[in-house]
């Protein structure tokens, strides 16, 4: 869903080890595991710049991250809306 929004301009990569999408070659978001809260998570760039309270910021400067609950269905919607927020500041 995140590269069939904006496919002249998203694209996937691995960066650091780790499933990357960027738009217009600059970081976007990435995907990982916390051990900390032992759940997946969408982490995002300019995540400091929006204000969404389900996102944590936990110490990072730039970084938000979106923790995934795995029992229940991928928030689609939600993430996209947050993917269209932040390519403003790209």
């Amino acid at each position: 869903m995140i590269l069939e929004s904006d496919p002249d301009h998203i694209t996937e990569t691995f960066s650091f080890g780790l499933p990357f999408f960027k738009y217009k070659k600059k970081m976007l978001c990435y995907l990982y595991y916390s051990k900390k809260y032992k759940r997946h998570y969408i982490s995002f760039y300019h995540g400091d710049r929006i204000h969404y309270p389900e996102l944590i910021q936990d110490g990072r400067k730039k970084f938000k991250i979106l923790l995934i609950d795995m029992d229940k269905d991928l928030p689609v919607s939600f993430i996209m809306n947050i993917i269209d927020d932040i390519k403003q500041y790209i």
